[in-house]
Parts: structure tokens; C-alpha cells; sequence
């Protein structure tokens, strides 16, 4: 079977991109080009690499299996150009994060950092629910990843970076937010709102009230933080998130931090990647930042 390195890099795209005309834009070639090198790669394999449904354009089984390994060799060669470049003295190449929503608030200042320090490291970061964070880790589909809540049924490599404690919180109005500690019995009678099912924060928070015996009644269900802490703030329930998501000063937002007693869940966000993988050096110099920046951060916290 022949196959060029462009047709495994233009079929990969494809994949991303689910059209021939974005594959062409991403790759900086023409459509026609895109479309004949495919052909070509299809003949080559003996079998239709994707097909038609609607207006998008998705892998047929062998199409799966040749961007799998497509996207292990390109892997594989970025990361030699990486180690040349390192040779030259040039630190060069490409960085592909996938992060789960709750660290938005923490990730990118340190990839700003980073970026600062490197400028000709081109960065993509994803910010996406735990759920979409997982789907990408298990296709491989980038250098490292960063959860709270790492998925139990994969051989991974893990680093704890930072604490990542989820505290009750009430609209600065609420009754409970001049009521000093708080039984958390007390919490029985209240309506919540939560983040989505499937959001590590939502897996932690349903774990930790299981725990405590506690059946919450869920008012709401939101899809960030933000979400969260405005319809806390307008008095509409309490809400379980992360400390970093909200002001120093809670009451800027609207919001107080309830001490409630057996509160707050304790949670942390690791940085993780698929046992077996071999980071590139960019990917294993960015960890090393992550490590000692997080360090720094609980520092002055």
C-alpha cells in the first residue's frame, strides 16, 4: 500500500474538519487537490475512506483506522522536528491542550506565560466539559489534557497541579450568608444549581452529597460557572463551584461563600496524557511549567 505523508496529513484534516473545503483551508491547498490526493490515498488503501451524509463528510471504518495511525506518525514527526529545532537551539513547534471548563480560570494565564516565553510555539487550547475533554483524550487527539476528575476505565500518566476546592455558595441576600458556619443538614430545604451531568464538578458535588446521605433538590442545571453564579446571584438557589471561579471580594458578584460545615468538596485538577504516549518536547517542557507555576500560585494564594 502507497500512501504519501501529505495524503495521511490532508485525510486528518478531513477528519477535523468534516468537509473537503475546510481540509483545504487547513492545509493551505486547493479543493481540487484535497479531493484528488484523497482519491488517490483511497485507491491506494483499496477501500471508500469517508462518505457523504447530508452536508458533511465522515470516515468510514478503514478511514478511522488509517487516521489512526495517520495521526500517530504525525505526531511522531512533529516531535523530531521539535528535537531539531531544540539541536539548533530553537525551541519551535505546536502545543495542543484540551482543558475541562472549571480550569478556564487558571490555564490560560500560565499558557499566557508560557506563550511569553516561547513566542514561536504556535498553542491550541480546547475548552470544553469534562465529557468533551475525555472523548478528545481517548482519540489521541491532543498533547496533554486537564481535569479534575480523570477517567477511571484508561492506563494514563497524571500529575496533581492544584487544589481545586468547591464551595457553596448563596446570593449575598440569602438568609444563610449571615448565619456564620452552617450545619450542612441545613442544606435539605434549599434548591440548587448545578452544573450539567457528566461535568467533573457535577461528578464531585453528586459524590460528595451521596456521601453525606444528602438527596439535593435541584432547581437548576447550567453549563458553566458563570451561568451558575448569576442565577445564584439573582436569588433563584444555591450554587457548588470552584474557589478560583469566583472573586476575592464574593460580594462583588452578588454572591457569598457559605461556611458550611463538611464543606468544601475536595477536588484538584491534574494534568494528564495517554500511558504509553511520548510527549514531545514542547509538550514535556510545558508540564515542567505547569508544575513549578502551579506551585507558585498556591504559594500566593
Amino acid at each position: 500500500m502507497q500512501a504519501t505523508f501529505r495524503q495521511l496529513r490532508l485525510l486528518t484534516a478531513l477528519a477535523d474538519t468534516g468537509s473537503i473545503t475546510a481540509a483545504a483551508h487547513a492545509c493551505h491547498v486547493t479543493q481540487p487537490t484535497v479531493s484528488m490526493q484523497l482519491k488517490e490515498l483511497a485507491d491506494a488503501v483499496g477501500l471508500p475512506l469517508y462518505e457523504q451524509v447530508g452536508r458533511r463528510l465522515y470516515l468510514t471504518a478503514a478511514g478511522e483506522a488509517v487516521v489512526r495511525t495517520a495521526r500517530a506518525m504525525v505526531d511522531e514527526w512533529e516531535s523530531l522536528e521539535q528535537q531539531i529545532a531544540a539541536m539548533k537551539g530553537v525551541r519551535q513547534g505546536r502545543l495542543r491542550v484540551s482543558v475541562a471548563s472549571t480550569a478556564e480560570y487558571f490555564v490560560p494565564r500560565l499558557l499566557g506565560r508560557f506563550c511569553q516565553a516561547h513566542p514561536s510555539i504556535d498553542i491550541t487550547l480546547q475548552v470544553l466539559n469534562r465529557d468533551g475533554v475525555v472523548k478528545r483524550l481517548k482519540e489521541n487527539l491532543d498533547d496533554l489534557y486537564v481535569l479534575s476528575r480523570p477517567p477511571q476505565d484508561m492506563a494514563l500518566r497524571s500529575e496533581v497541579l492544584l487544589s481545586n476546592p468547591l464551595v457553596v455558595i448563596a446570593a449575598r441576600t440569602h438568609p444563610l450568608a449571615a448565619s456564620g458556619t452552617v450545619a450542612w443538614q441545613r442544606l435539605r430545604s434549599e434548591a440548587f444549581i448545578l452544573r450539567e451531568p457528566g461535568s467533573g464538578t457535577r461528578l464531585a458535588v453528586d459524590a460528595h452529597f451521596g456521601a453525606l446521605g444528602l438527596q439535593p433538590r435541584i432547581q437548576l442545571e447550567l453549563g458553566s460557572n458563570e451561568a451558575i453564579k448569576q442565577a445564584v446571584a439573582a436569588g433563584m438557589g444555591l450554587g457548588v463551584v470552584s474557589r478560583h471561579a469566583i472573586a476575592a471580594d464574593a460580594r462583588s458578584e452578588g454572591l457569598a461563600v457559605l461556611q458550611v460545615r463538611r464543606f468544601p468538596v475536595p477536588s484538584s485538577w491534574s494534568v494528564l496524557w495517554p500511558e504509553g504516549k511520548r510527549l514531545s518536547p514542547v509538550a514535556a517542557e510545558f508540564v515542567v511549567h505547569l508544575r513549578q507555576a502551579c506551585i507558585d500560585w498556591e504559594a500566593h494564594a
